[in-house]
């Protein structure tokens, strides 16, 4: 089992949105990045857990827990004209994009927030990717002692 980290900006879909969908489950789409596509495409695999994450927000920060429940396929919103994702060189014979399906396994009583994982950069989180300056891939691996000490602080 693989331990991710997986940001959205909770005005576009956060935690609570996944809370209300059916069988607390949804395809993490949107993705449009080359890295992240392959981790999505060849890494991902049924069972492995990731951080749902809230960027772009008052507090960033780990607001809960997903379940990864499919293989990487191919992202439908980039063949949909009429979707915001569009992609016309996408092509559903040779697809750019993927998705993975993640069910929502646990949301946090409160936001775990950047400014706390900042607070152990330099002992236990050392070289966590999402403290990295000028990272801004929205989906990360974690390493298994980074999931034990944040999982701790909830």
């Amino acid at each position: 089992m693989k331990y991710w980290l997986m940001k959205s900006e909770p005005s576009v879909f956060g935690i609570d949105d996944l809370a209300a969908a059916p069988k607390r489950t949804s395809a993490w789409d949107g993705v449009r990045n080359y890295q992240v596509r392959n981790m999505l495409r060849d890494e991902f695999a049924i069972g492995d857990l990731a951080f749902f994450y809230h960027s772009s927000c008052d507090v960033p920060g780990i607001a809960g827990i997903v379940e990864v429940t499919s293989r990487g396929y191919p992202d439908a919103t980039a063949f949909d004209r009429k979707h915001a994702n569009y992609d016309a060189a996408s092509k559903p014979d040779e697809p750019r994009w993927y998705v993975v399906d993640v069910r929502l396994q646990k949301k946090f009583p409160r936001v775990i927030t950047l400014e706390e994982l900042r607070a152990h950069e330099q002992g236990k989180l050392r070289d966590l990717l999402i403290l990295r300056r000028g990272n801004r891939l929205s989906i990360t691996p974690v390493a298994a002692a980074h999931w034990k000490f944040i999982t701790a602080l909830v």
